[in-house]
C-alpha cells in the first residue's frame, strides 16, 4: 500500500504543480493584457487631444490612471503611472495656449499620479494589489468565518453562533472553531479572543483559527488548550496571547467538559429549575507561560438545558465589574431565550456588550 502511495505521489505533485503554474500564468496574462489595453486607451486619448482638444480634454488621462490603480498589481502600476505622466506631458505640449488654468489642472494630475505611485509602493509589501488584493482579503475573511461553521448535528441538538467586530469591520479578534470528530458522537468547539480588536487582531485570528482547527478534535479534550498554549509560545509575538473557552460535548449522553484559558466562564441553564449557573474553571491566558494547567468543569445537558460560551466583549464595559456583566447577561438571556432558542445568539449579541469591542456568542441547546 505504501509503494502504491509512493507511485501516486509524484503524479499528484506534478498535477498540482501544473495547476498552480497555470493559475499563476493566467493571472499575469490577464494583467498584462489589461496593461496593454490601458496603454492603448491613453494613446487614443492623446490622439484625440491633439486632433480636437475641445472635445477631448487632456484631463481625460485621469480615467485610465484611476482604472489602473484599481486593477493593476504594484509592479505594473508603477510603470503605468510613469507612462501616463509621459502622455500628460505630450498632451500639454499639444495645447494651443498654456493658461494658468491648464497649469493648475496639470499640477493636480501630477499630484494624483504621485499619490497612486505611493499607493503602489505600499502594495509592494504584499505583492498584489487592486482587485486581486481585495479578492485575497475577502478570501481570508471567508476562511475565518468558515472555520466557525457549525457541523450538522443529530436530531435534538441546536447550536448557534454570532460574531460582531469592533466598528463593524469584517475582521475581528474573536473567532470560533467547531468540529465533529468520532463519527458524529462528539462536538468540539472553542471560542477564542485574540489580543487586540478589529482589523488589528484579524491577521492573528486568521493564523490561530487555522492552527486551532487542526488541533481541535485531533487531540483528547484535556490536551487541546495545552497544545494551543505551546503553539502560541512558539510564535513569539509581541502581543501573542489569547483567551479561550473549550467545550467538548458527548452528543449521545449530553455529558460535557468545559475548560478556559484566561477567559470568562461559561454559563449553564437547567431547564427544570430555570436556574443559571456559572461554570467556574481556571487556567492562564494562552501564550504567556509554559506547562500551563487548566481545570475542568463537567456536567450533563438534559432536555431543555443550554450552555452559553462568549467573549469578554459581551460582559465587560468601562468602570463595571465583569461579574456584574455576567449577571446582566444571564438575566438578559433568561428573558430573551425563554421558550425559543432560534436566533438566540444574534439577539444576545445585539442586546449586550460594548460596540467598541469584538463580541462572540455560542448557544448550545438540547431540545
Amino acid at each position: 500500500m505504501n509503494a502504491a502511495y509512493d507511485d501516486l505521489r509524484p503524479a499528484r505533485s506534478t498535477a498540482l504543480g501544473r495547476r498552480w503554474r497555470s493559475s499563476y500564468r493566467s493571472g499575469y496574462v490577464r494583467e498584462y493584457r489589461l496593461v496593454g489595453a490601458l496603454i492603448a486607451v491613453t494613446v487614443l486619448i492623446n490622439v484625440g487631444v491633439a486632433v480636437s482638444p475641445t472635445v477631448f480634454p487632456f484631463t481625460s488621462l485621469m480615467v485610465p490612471l484611476l482604472v489602473g490603480s484599481l486593477l493593476l498589481g504594484p509592479r505594473q502600476l508603477q510603470w503605468f503611472v510613469i507612462w501616463v505622466m509621459l502622455m500628460l506631458m505630450i498632451a500639454l505640449l499639444n495645447q494651443a495656449s498654456i493658461t494658468p488654468r491648464i497649469i493648475g489642472a496639470t499640477a493636480i494630475q501630477f499630484l494624483m499620479g504621485f499619490i497612486v505611485l505611493l499607493a503602489s509602493f505600499r502594495r509592494t509589501r504584499l505583492g498584489v494589489g487592486g482587485a486581486m488584493g481585495e479578492s485575497m482579503l475577502v478570501d481570508l475573511r471567508d476562511r475565518i468565518l468558515n472555520q466557525g461553521g457549525i457541523p450538522d448535528l443529530p436530531h435534538g441538538w441546536y447550536v448557534e453562533s454570532a460574531l460582531r467586530s469592533a466598528g463593524g469591520t469584517p475582521f475581528a479578534g474573536d473567532f470560533l472553531v467547531a468540529t465533529q470528530p468520532s463519527r458524529a458522537e462528539r462536538l468540539e468547539v472553542v471560542v477564542v479572543d485574540v489580543s487586540g480588536k478589529g482589523e488589528q487582531a484579524g491577521t492573528r485570528a486568521l493564523l490561530l483559527s487555522g492552527a486551532f482547527g487542526g488541533l481541535l478534535g485531533a487531540l483528547p479534550p484535556d490536551q487541546f488548550l495545552g497544545a494551543a498554549n505551546d503553539y502560541l509560545l512558539r510564535q513569539d509575538w509581541e502581543e501573542g496571547f489569547a483567551t479561550a473557552v473549550h467545550l467538548s460535548l458527548d452528543l449521545r449522553t449530553g455529558a460535557f467538559e468545559i475548560r478556559t484559558a484566561g477567559h470568562p466562564p461559561a454559563v449553564h441553564r437547567a431547564s427544570g429549575s430555570g436556574r443559571w449557573t456559572v461554570l467556574q474553571t481556571e487556567g492562564p491566558v494562552l501564550g504567556l507561560m509554559q506547562d500551563a494547567q487548566f481545570t475542568c468543569a463537567r456536567g450533563i445537558l438534559g432536555a431543555g438545558d443550554a450552555v452559553l460560551l462568549y467573549t469578554d466583549g459581551m460582559v465587560e464595559e468601562p468602570r463595571r465589574d465583569i461579574d456584574l456583566g455576567i449577571d446582566r447577561m444571564m438575566g438578559e438571556a433568561e428573558s430573551l431565550l425563554r421558550g425559543d432558542f432560534v436566533g438566540a445568539a444574534d439577539r444576545l449579541v445585539d442586546a449586550l456588550g460594548s460596540r467598541n469591542d469584538d463580541r462572540a456568542m455560542l448557544v448550545v441547546n438540547r431540545a
